[in-house]
């Protein structure tokens, strides 16, 4: 008998001595209180499933989201920061959460013509325009139209001229946290004038937790046989190129990091991976699986949907730990990745990456991403 109460005493110390389950901290909704150009901001939070997230009309951004591990302990996997203040005078990683826009990715020289006219936009990535520009949808504060417990819509209008481009652009998204643990991302936009149209969401993620390490163990796979390659400006020559037998094939499982590192000319030009892949798509607006990740330790596991043409996968390679997160480590490189749906990177200047992100009045565009969470059973030995 004392035997056995031995073993028990012994088996209690050993689980209290255990790591302890993380539970969700929310961040004070005090800190986004504000007002920025005469509009309010505020920090809204979500609950659904497994998953607690809360976002910010400043930018459309996505602050934090929680998701649980194999032991029901939870971390927040995207990267970000606690307080308005950091975002609007961000020391670091200007798109961390937002929307990009009102053109995602990049516009080489700052120019395009549409329609006989051409644009000049503002250079914001040495000779280029990234992300929609000087002011773009990250800097813009949204109306929110409704919020609950599970869903926020907001809308904005991208007057005519700003950042240089033509139209108002009139756009709706919504964020929509789903019982079976899915984030669905919809935009729809009209026009009054022929414009670009290329929206997406820029969230850093980090599987184990913001500031628990580099993501260069992450486990990734992606549904695309072809790529769009740069050069070294990190800009797209208009040319396609095949992944297989190169650091980009991850139409099987890869970690991150395992090819990062090589002499691949094309890692060179984007300092790690920032590069577009070609989804595998019958039709190009079909509806379908573009990604997965998965971190093995913690076994949480990201898939990615969307009826988006093209997936920009960025390693973080430009974070420098200046900027420090939202529960106070700093953000070092490579401790986040983003997966961006999006028309392919500056199509507007070449008519080899079509279809064009070009929307023009009576047309609508629409965008559908969803992001669906779950947890791998541990692997057997």
């Amino acid at each position: 008998m004392k035997k056995a109460l031995s073993i028990f005493a012994m088996a209690l110390i050993l689980v209290s001595c255990g790591p302890k389950r993380k539970e969700v901290q929310l961040i004070d909704a005090a800190n986004f209180n504000t007002q920025i150009d005469g509009k309010q901001v505020s920090l809204y939070t979500m609950r659904n499933g497994d998953i607690t997230m809360q976002v910010t009309n400043y930018g459309g951004r996505i602050v934090s989201l929680w998701m649980p591990d194999r032991r029901n302990s939870f971390e927040d996997i995207v990267l970000g920061y606690d307080n308005i203040d950091k975002y609007v005078n961000n020391p670091g990683e200007r798109y961390l959460g937002a929307v990009v826009g009102r053109c995602a990715n990049r516009i080489s020289n700052g120019s395009f013509t549409l329609n006989g006219q051409t644009y000049q936009l503002p250079k914001n990535d040495g000779e280029n325009t990234l992300h929609g520009g000087i002011i773009g949808a990250d800097k813009m504060v949204w109306d929110v139209v409704s919020t609950n417990d599970s869903v926020i819509e907001m809308h904005t209008i991208f007057p005519d001229g700003q950042d240089g481009f033509p139209g108002n652009l009139e756009v709706n998204m919504s964020y929509t946290l789903t019982a079976a643990n899915t984030l669905e991302i919809r935009y729809a936009a009209a026009t009054d004038s022929a414009t670009l149209c290329n929206l997406s969401n820029h969230s850093f993620f980090n599987l184990k937790g913001e500031g628990n390490g580099n993501i260069l163990d992450h486990e990734m796979q992606i549904h695309s046989r072809y790529m769009t390659t740069i050069n070294d400006q990190i800009l797209t020559d208009g040319k396609f190129s095949g992944v297989k037998n190169t650091p980009f094939d991850f139409r099987e499982k890869h970690t991150i990091g395992e090819r990062i590192n090589t002499n691949d000319e094309q890692i060179a030009n984007g300092h790690g991976y920032d590069h577009n892949w070609i989804l595998d798509k019958s039709i190009p607006d079909e509806y379908t699986w573009a990604a997965t990740v998965s971190d093995p330790k913690s076994g949480r596991q990201m898939e990615v949907w969307t009826d988006q043409v093209g997936l920009q996968f960025y390693s973080g390679n430009f974070f420098d730990g200046k900027g420090i997160g939202k529960w106070g480590n700093p953000l070092n490189q490579r401790e986040g990745f983003a997966l961006e749906t999006q028309y392919f990177p500056d199509a507007i200047n070449h008519p080899t990456l079509a279809p064009m992100p070009i929307l023009n009045p009576g047309e609508e565009y629409h965008q559908l991403t969803i992001y669906k969470f779950s947890v791998l059973p541990k692997e057997k030995k």
